[in-house]
C-alpha cells in the first residue's frame, strides 16, 4: 500500500497471540449474549476503529454533526481518554479541558450548541443524556471511540481504517497495533477508509476493496483530509497554507497524537522545510516540554513558523512559560474530512436516512 506506515515488532508476536486469546473470549461472550449488549430507542451512531492510534476519528465526529445539527439535537458522547476527572460530566462553556480530555473539549469549543458529555460507562452516560433535564431534547447520539465498547448496540456502526495502516497487513497489539482480529470487521454497518490520497487511481480504489473484502450489508466509502488556513493560537489572525513554501519558512511542527507521521507528511505537501517535534497521544504537556518547545522554535532559521493541530492546542492553549517568539509565532492546523469518489451523497442520505427512521 501507498505510503504505508505500518510496522510489525516481530519478537512480540507470542504476546500478540495471547493477546487475541483474551479479545477473542470476550467478543465470544458477547456474541453468545453472555456478556449482554444494549439497544435504544434513540438513533445512536458510533464511530471507531479497530487500530490503536489516530484514524482521524475527531474529524469524522465532527463531519457528522454538521450534517446532523441542522435538524437535529446531537449530543457527543465519549469515555475522555486521560481525562483529570471521573463519571459521568457534561461540558459546559467553561468546563475546564483536564476534566473532559482534548477530544472533547475540542468538539464543545467548536460546536457549542452540541451536548458533549464523558463517561467511562457508555450505558450511564447515554442513560443520563436521555433522563436529565438538561439534555432530555436530545434527538441522536454520536458514540465517540466505541467499537470495542459492545455493552450498547449501535444503530449504525461506522468502522474507519487508516490508507496507511491497512488493517489486513498489521497484527494484534503489541507486536502491532490491532485491537482486535481483522474478522471484526464485521460488526461495521460502514466501513471508511481514512486519509487517502485525492488523487488515488481507479486500480487504488479497487485494490483496497478486495482487500477487505466486506460483506455484501457493508457499505464502503473514502475520506481524505482537506485543510483550511493556519489560524493564530494566542492571537486573531490566519494564514494561507500556500504562503509557507512561497516565503520559504521553516516550520516547527508540535504534535502530541497517535500518528505524527502523517501529519508531518502531510505538512511537507504545504512546506519545504519542516521540523517534528512530537510527544505521545493525549500528552499533557510539562515545564520541560515548555523549555524543549522555546529552545526548539530558537534554533529555527528564520522566516519560522510553528504549527500544531487542533487537538494539541487545547493542551498548550493555557501552558504557562511559552516564550513570547512560540506565542506569536504558533498556529493551529486545522482539518476536515472528504468524501470521496463522488459517494457524500449516498453517505449523507444513509446517515440521515437511519436518523429520521428512528427518531
Amino acid at each position: 500500500m501507498e505510503g504505508n506506515l505500518i510496522k510489525i515488532n516481530e519478537w512480540l508476536l507470542p504476546l500478540s497471540w495471547l493477546y487475541g486469546i483474551g479479545s477473542d473470549a470476550r467478543n465470544m461472550l458477547f456474541n453468545m449474549g453472555i456478556l449482554p449488549s444494549k439497544t435504544y430507542d434513540i438513533p445512536i451512531i458510533s464511530v471507531g476503529n479497530i487500530t490503536a492510534g489516530g484514524t482521524g476519528k475527531t474529524p469524522h465526529i465532527e463531519y457528522l454533526i454538521r450534517l446532523l445539527s441542522k435538524d437535529y439535537k446531537v449530543a457527543v458522547l465519549s469515555r475522555g481518554y486521560k481525562r483529570r476527572s471521573s463519571g459521568y460530566v457534561l461540558a459546559r462553556k467553561d468546563t475546564p479541558m483536564e476534566r473532559i480530555g482534548d477530544e472533547p473539549w475540542q468538539i464543545k469549543e467548536k460546536f457549542p450548541h452540541v451536548y458533549v458529555a464523558v463517561d467511562n460507562s457508555r450505558r450511564h452516560g447515554i442513560e443520563r443524556l436521555i433522563a436529565d433535564q438538561e439534555t432530555r431534547d436530545v434527538q441522536v447520539i454520536l458514540l465517540d471511540d466505541a467499537y470495542q465498547h459492545r455493552y450498547v448496540t449501535p444503530g449504525i456502526n461506522i468502522l474507519l481504517i487508516d490508507y496507511h495502516r491497512m488493517i489486513t497487513e498489521d497484527r494484534l497489539l503489541p507486536a502491532g497495533r490491532l485491537r482486535e482480529r481483522v474478522s471484526n470487521k464485521s460488526r461495521a454497518n460502514m466501513v471508511i477508509v481514512t486519509k487517502c490520497p485525492r488523487n488515488l487511481p481507479p486500480i487504488g480504489y479497487r485494490v483496497v476493496k478486495q482487500a477487505l473484502h466486506l460483506k455484501p450489508f457493508q457499505t464502503l466509502y473514502y475520506s481524505t483530509f482537506k485543510y483550511g488556513n493556519l489560524k493564530k493560537l494566542f492571537a486573531e489572525g490566519e494564514m494561507p497554507l500556500e504562503q509557507l513554501r512561497k516565503d520559504g519558512m521553516h516550520v516547527l511542527l508540535i504534535t502530541g497524537i497517535g500518528n505524527p507521521q502523517q501529519m508531518e507528511q502531510d505538512m511537507r505537501k504545504f512546506a519545504q522545510h519542516v521540523t517534528p517535534l512530537s510527544y505521545p497521544d493525549h500528552h499533557y504537556f510539562s515545564q520541560q516540554n515548555v523549555k524543549e518547545i522555546n529552545e526548539a522554535a530558537q534554533k529555527i532559521p528564520k522566516p519560522m513558523i510553528i504549527v500544531t493541530t487542533e487537538k494539541d492546542a487545547t493542551r498548550l492553549k493555557n501552558l504557562q512559560g511559552l516564550s513570547a517568539t512560540v506565542r506569536d509565532n504558533m498556529f493551529v492546523f486545522p482539518i476536515e474530512i472528504e468524501i470521496l469518489k463522488e459517494k457524500e451523497t449516498t453517505l449523507k442520505e444513509q446517515i440521515i436516512d437511519y436518523v429520521h427512521k428512528n427518531s
